[in-house]
């Protein structure tokens, strides 16, 4: 029977080098070391020459924004290894304590960096997953296009490098204790360093989320014109911290991939709504931002309908002109293609509300002037609206008809259940979970302790203000439609209505799914750095006095924020799971190399993760085929004869069933 693993609090355990058990904690010796020396840069006695042109105060603004920006990011990455180490005593765990800890999901995509890694080339590593038969046995699918593993092909072919040039030259990559975990338990061999996979994996998703706070910073600073809001936008995503991420907890999802390039991509979105002419270069930079967005994680398409949505909203009411709105429409369809692509013609992104939205809104936007008919600008937004609406349910059941793709239906039904009483075995498997349940009503309230909630609620209404304002004087105005658009069409405050409506829309996706907070809480943090905005808050009369304000803002945060940040610092743990352990060590030593096997999905990922078995199902469920074929394993625990369920499970190949009995006894929602 396995059970599920915990980071259960840690309580000094016996586990030293020797095999004594005094009650400290656990020390390690070096197996073998080697010294590493410094060599030190000389100092060239050349005289400068220029001197003003570099010490202008432009580049001396934009110099200290950037090392202020590399401090942030390296703050962030030390932070959440931090609380990573400290939640799951990982740098004292073997090989196999830390493929359990990452569970469900995680170690599924994990072992497809472990497969790659070791795999006697990394092209036969790849040849290996593209050719996979272990995961939907006795299926043979190909991996990168029924999932987002390609961050997991990157790492290990950098994993791969790393270590070969490090060999090369000679320099040791891990250094290795025996640990005695007491407890009658036997010692394991605890290695650290980048030359252990699991530590070079976690390692390099920390250091991409660090670099992550430094473009908050950039794009605070940027959105705001001031480098104190980039200051504030850090400052309130340290003091929200627990409500804006969760790569700590869990490092290998995809949003720990996905997320800082949504940072990227909005940041340069921004730049573009800003710009009135931006370069093509900028447009290539948006492209690919929305590619590493996309690729790594399956939600991402949903994110993108999101902002394609807010994006087409101030193009109606004119703060973006159409020749921009299209060039920003293409960039999306070329990424979008690319992907396809990439993905090896993964049909859920042609048949994704998001691919049909972006035809039929560039469609709305190419056929603008034919759209003038002679009425209200009101009349005219809502006809556009209905028209966007319907042409993209229509076009998306068009294209999933055609294509024969099932894949994405249980989207539609989970929000069904959300505001109906229709239920499935799909809704429930999700929503019982409580990432995908509604927000917590403790949620607001955090949000309201650290101020940031209505921080950005008189941010949200200071630019609803000055939208309505601007509205209501243009309908004023007796000129011609033509002169009406023009007079919009070069407006400077587009970015900020775009921002806006961003809020809105993951505010609502983060109330309909809890998980989706961490697309709400960080856009809450870029928001409050509108505080610093001399457009917006410009009633502020000097100077002083803004930094004043703002002071006093900051020391109001800080009573909660830093408390906040203490509460995660004191959380101590330590993974363990000793009865999973022992039924993947029996596993390995007691069934044959291609025995398959079937269970609960999280279990599942363990089995294929560390004993390299056959698995029939597992935890990413976006496949149709895999929803059906995990309901036939989960009948195990239904009421239906054991005969049954038996020859269904044969019917599948299965050999071995791994039974839970907590799914019979526990008695949750």
């Amino acid at each position: 029977m396995a059970v599920e693993g915990k980071s259960r609090h840690r309580e000094l355990p016996n586990k030293e080098q020797s095999g004594s058990m005094d009650g400290h904690p656990r020390h390690r010796q070096r197996a073998s070391t080697k010294g590493k020396s410094r060599s030190q840069h000389p100092e060239t006695s050349q005289p400068r020459t220029k001197r003003s042109s570099y010490l202008s105060p432009d580049r001396v603004k934009a110099a200290s924004a950037l090392i202020i920006a590399a401090f942030v990011g390296v703050l962030h990455w030390g932070y959440i290894s931090t609380l990573f180490e400290n939640d799951r005593h990982f740098s004292h765990l073997s090989t196999l304590e830390r493929e359990m800890a990452f569970r469900t999901e995680m170690g599924l995509y994990y072992s497809y960096f472990k497969s790659i890694v070791e795999a006697p080339s990394y092209f036969s590593g790849l040849h290996l997953i593209m050719n996979d038969n272990v995961t939907e046995y006795p299926s043979v699918i190909n991996t990168l296009k029924r999932f987002n593993v390609y961050p997991e092909v990157i790492l290990a072919g950098l994993f791969r490098i790393y270590i070969a040039t490090m060999r090369a030259v000679g320099i040791e990559t891990k250094i290795c204790w025996t640990v005695n975990r007491g407890n009658d338990l036997s010692p394991v061999e605890s290695c650290e360093g980048l030359g252990d996979p699991a530590y070079f994996y976690v390692t390099l998703i920390f250091i991409l989320n660090g670099a992550m706070m430094s473009l908050f910073y950039i794009y605070g600073t940027y959105l705001s014109g001031s480098r104190l809001g980039g200051f504030m936008t850090v400052l309130c995503f340290f003091y929200n911290h627990g409500e804006s991420t969760r790569v700590m907890w869990t490092p290998p999802l995809r949003e720990s991939f996905s997320y800082p390039f949504l940072v990227l991509q909005m940041s340069l979105l921004t730049y573009i709504l800003r710009t009135p002419t931006p370069g093509r270069r900028s447009l290539v930079v948006l492209c690919a931002s929305n590619i590493c967005f996309m690729l790594p994680w399956q939600f991402a398409q949903f994110v993108l309908l999101t902002q394609i949505a807010s994006l087409f909203a101030i193009y109606l009411i004119g703060y973006l002109d159409s020749e921009k709105f299209l060039n920003i429409l293409y960039t999306h369809m070329v990424s979008l293609g690319l992907c396809f692509i990439l993905m090896f013609g993964n049909s859920m992104l042609l048949t994704s509300y998001y691919a049909s939205s972006l035809v039929v809104i560039c469609v709305i936007a190419m056929s603008r002037e034919f759209l003038k008919l002679k009425m209200l600008p009101l009349i005219s937004w809502i006809l556009q609206v209905l028209l966007w609406i319907l042409g993209t349910i229509a076009l998306k059941a068009l294209t999933s008809t055609i294509l024969g793709v099932r894949d994405d239906a249980h989207i539609f039904n989970i929000l069904k259940s959300k505001f109906t009483s229709y239920k499935d075995f799909d809704t429930l498997m999700y929503t019982c979970a409580p990432e995908f349940d509604f927000m917590e009503n403790e949620t607001p309230w955090r949000y309201l302790k650290t101020l940031i909630l209505p921080l950005v609620t008189l941010v949200f209404l200071t630019i609803c203000i000055r939208t309505f304002k601007d509205i209501l004087a243009s309908s004023r105005q007796n000129n011609s439609r033509a002169q009406h658009s023009e007079s919009w069409e070069h407006s400077t405050n587009g970015e900020l209505v775009y921002h806006a409506l961003q809020l809105v829309a993951f505010a609502v996706l983060a109330i309909l799914i809890m998980r989706l907070k961490l697309f709400l809480t960080p856009h809450m943090c870029v928001m409050v750095s509108l505080l610093c905005s001399r457009p917006l808050f410009g009633w502020i009369s000097s100077r002083l006095n803004r930094q004043l304000f703002i002071l006093i803002i900051v020391i109001l945060m800080s009573i909660q924020g830093i408390s906040n940040i203490q509460s995660q610092l004191n959380i101590k743990g330590e993974f363990s799971n000793i009865a999973q352990e022992e039924l993947l060590e029996w596993i390995k030593f007691s069934t044959k190399p291609n025995a398959v096997f079937a269970g609960a999905m999280p279990t599942m990922a363990s089995v294929k993760l560390s004993t390299g078995r056959p698995i029939v199902n597992h935890p990413h469920y976006e496949d149709a085929g895999l929803r059906a074929r995990t309901k036939m394993v989960y009948s195990m625990y239904s009421r239906k004869s054991a005969k049954e369920v038996k020859k269904a499970l044969m019917d599948m190949g299965v050999q071995y069933f791994i039974l839970e009995d907590a799914w019979c006894t526990r008695r949750t929602k």
